[in-house]
């Protein structure tokens, strides 16, 4: 029996099951009926005579189990089959956040009729034949290109004052929810998507929208949880007559009032006087009913911490709850820059941080992320801290005037535990493993804002083993012998990518009075940034190996790490449907692209590759790398420091729109045989 979840205090309605499932039962239930004290013995035989039929829990594969689940909008996972037996028992179930309905799957040891009737509909469903409905079909193929991926939390240890802090967490990440759904423009479509649709219900809510988000549907126009709807989004910060111009951002961004308009904690309006004028609005006034419920719950939040060790995380409650009251960003970033993996056992960012969600990448996205914090990560502090002025040393020095050296105090990774995301953390397919906060303000200028790296995602077994044949399909034995399946390179690799985010030209840095978005414009900004910064992970492995932090074969295992990472995001393609770059995406094609010009990574037509199946693989020259990863650093570096739009412009062209050098069709082929992660959350307490 699994113990009491948080839902049992956040809902108290029963389980409505999609339409597709409920319609087979007889009635929307929570459990079976508790009989009345003496009854049980007269009623033993008719209860024995009326009892259903006892059903099998072994007739689905347990990834099948929990692709079934999702397509019927279910919040319910098979985590594990301990015993090894291919049935799913009662002690490996686990409820699901951040779905719209919530039920009891087990009681007493044993599961509920509720579940069992589930899962005896879940089995007729999987011997159904496909849909004949084209966009129905669709509908399903995209939600199957992301593979639900568990992550659970244990939190029934922590004390009685953090209990109650961690339920209004979750009511507060619920809001969170609904604040980035009203940004996305949900609401207005939420009615639109059919009710009797499990499927298309589903994937509206894993989607955060209608628009299909897999690799191989995303730019299908035929594929929406609604049909007919339009593939290019209408969010709601800015106006929705403005958005039918498919170059709408670029013309707000030459507008003479451009730097007020796109001002983060902004939305764009109509003025009310005049219908010709735009305004910039606070998020505070345009949002102003679910910010203050937000504030509520983290004030009640702070409240509830009663250990005096957590007064850090009690100080950026409620500076948090504050600025979702005034709109005032600074004192909750102060509060929470204050906080670490040595004064508090939790991480908590809650507030409007990133711009990557929308289609003009100006605008700050609702988000929540909580997680515990993982003690690994004071051992990479004590390694790096001591030498991080001197790797913005070397950087400035390799990319050269006009950027020179400045200081820097920002704080090293923290290795935290993800307890859940929501908001914009919680993406459809994949998740952020690394992020440095905050992106703008007195803060981020000064270098003392927190990195951190999410440390228990992609770990788990199915996660790893996926990845693992990925890598065996592009490269050759020869370089898969430095692959490692230990999650550790790529934590590094993320380390050293979060620490460029605050080393370098970085968000606040201007050339010539403009900034980077101000040069580039907000797409082209972003990818730029990210660029610079992963190409910092790779740059930084060999300072850190001269260092004596790191051996070779760790050195080398994270080189290959990087390469398997870009293969990965390669695979997604280059652009949105609507025409947006993927920055992860074409940063990773310029990359291999680059490498590949500088004989640091060589792609052999016919060498096979190291799964002795396919023909045509990658091999990584270790000896070329650290010259070839120096060269790109300083052009990435130089264009970010110039405002170099054109030149930017060109190294996407050059890698990004052509196949001439970086094999697109052959990477994403391999990669997207499998299904990405699409990560779930569950937490007993």
């Amino acid at each position: 029996m699994h113990p009491r979840t948080w839902f049992a205090r956040s809902f108290v309605a029963p389980l409505c099951l999609p339409a597709a499932l409920a319609a087979t039962l007889a009635a929307c239930k929570n459990d079976s009926p508790t009989p009345a004290p003496g009854a049980a013995a007269s009623s033993a035989s008719a209860a024995t005579a009326a009892a259903p039929p006892k059903v099998a829990h072994d007739a689905i594969p347990r990834a099948t189990f929990n692709q079934l689940a999702l397509r019927n909008n279910l919040p319910l996972y098979w985590a594990s089959d301990d015993d090894g037996d291919g049935a799913v028992d009662p002690d490996e179930v686990r409820s699901l956040l951040f779905y719209p309905s919530d039920t009891k799957w087990t009681a007493g040891g044993a599961f509920t009729p509720a579940f069992d009737d589930v899962y005896a509909q879940l089995v007729k469903v999987a011997k159904a034949p496909p849909p004949e409905d084209a966009r129905a079909r669709l509908v399903l193929e995209d939600l199957a290109q992301g593979a639900p991926t568990l992550v659970y939390s244990d939190l029934r240890a922590a004390s009685p004052g953090d209990k109650e802090m961690f339920l209004h967490i979750v009511a507060a990440s619920k809001l969170i929810d609904r604040l980035y759904a009203v940004e996305n423009g949900l609401p207005v479509l939420a009615a639109a998507v059919p009710a009797g649709d499990a499927a298309s219900q589903s994937l509206f809510r894993r989607n955060w929208g209608p628009k299909c988000v897999g690799p191989k549907t995303e730019k299908d126009p035929a594929c929406s949880a609604i049909p007919g709807a339009a593939t290019r989004p209408t969010v709601d910060v800015y106006p929705a007559d403005l958005q039918s111009d498919a170059k709408f951002c670029e013309a707000l961004e030459k507008r003479t009032d451009a730097k007020a308009l796109l001002e983060p904690f902004t939305v764009v309006r109509r003025s009310t006087t005049d219908a010709k004028k735009l305004t910039a609005v606070p998020l505070t006034v345009a949002y102003k009913d679910t910010m203050t419920e937000v504030a509520t719950e983290l004030r009640a939040a702070a409240a509830a911490i009663v250990d005096p060790s957590e007064a850090p995380m009690r100080a950026y409650l409620t500076a948090a709850a504050q600025s979702f009251t005034d709109n005032d960003w600074l004192p909750s970033d102060e509060a929470w820059s204050k906080m670490n993996a040595q004064n508090s056992k939790y991480y908590l960012r809650v507030g409007a941080d990133e711009t990557y969600w929308e289609p003009c990448n100006h605008k700050a996205g609702f988000h929540m992320t909580f997680a515990r914090i993982n003690a690994e990560s004071l051992k990479w502090q004590s390694k790096l801290t001591p030498v991080q002025q001197e790797m913005e040393k070397t950087l400035a020095a390799a990319i050269g005037a006009p950027y020179a050296e400045r200081k820097v105090t920002f704080h090293l990774p923290d290795f935290i535990d993800i307890v859940f995301n929501s908001g914009d953390d919680r993406n459809p397919i994949g998740a952020t493993i690394g992020q440095s906060l905050p992106n703008w303000g007195k803060v981020a200028a000064e270098g003392r804002g927190r990195t951190v790296a999410m440390s228990n995602l992609y770990t788990d077994k199915d996660s790893m083993h996926s990845r693992q044949e990925q890598a065996e399909s592009l490269l050759t034995k020869e370089t898969m012998v430095a692959y490692s399946a230990d999650h550790a390179a790529g934590m590094l690799k993320t380390i050293l990518h979060e620490a460029t985010h605050n080393l370098g030209p970085a968000h606040e840095y201007a050339y010539k009075g403009k900034t980077d978005a101000q040069w580039f414009g907000g797409g082209l900004a972003s990818m730029m940034e990210e660029l610079k910064s992963e190409t910092g992970a790779l740059y930084f492995i060999d300072f850190i190996q001269k260092k004596g932090i790191i051996d070779e074969k760790t050195a080398r295992q994270t080189h290959v790490d990087g390469i398997v990472w870009a293969f990965g995001h390669i695979s997604r393609g280059m652009y949105e449907s609507g025409g947006q770059r993927k920055g992860y995406s074409q940063l990773a094609a310029i990359q291999i692209g680059f490498l590949m010009d500088e004989g640091a990574l060589k792609f052999g037509a016919n060498a096979p590759a190291a799964n002795g199946k396919d023909k045509g693989a990658f091999t990584l020259d270790f000896a070329k790398m650290p010259a070839a990863v120096d060269k790109m650093m300083k052009v990435v570096g130089r264009l970010k420091a110039t405002g170099d739009r054109a030149g930017a412009e060109a190294l996407a062209k050059k890698y990004v729109d052509s196949d001439a050098i970086v094999p697109h069709k052959i990477i994403t082929e391999r990669v997207l045989r499998f299904p990405k992660a699409s990560f779930v959350y569950a937490l007993d307490m």
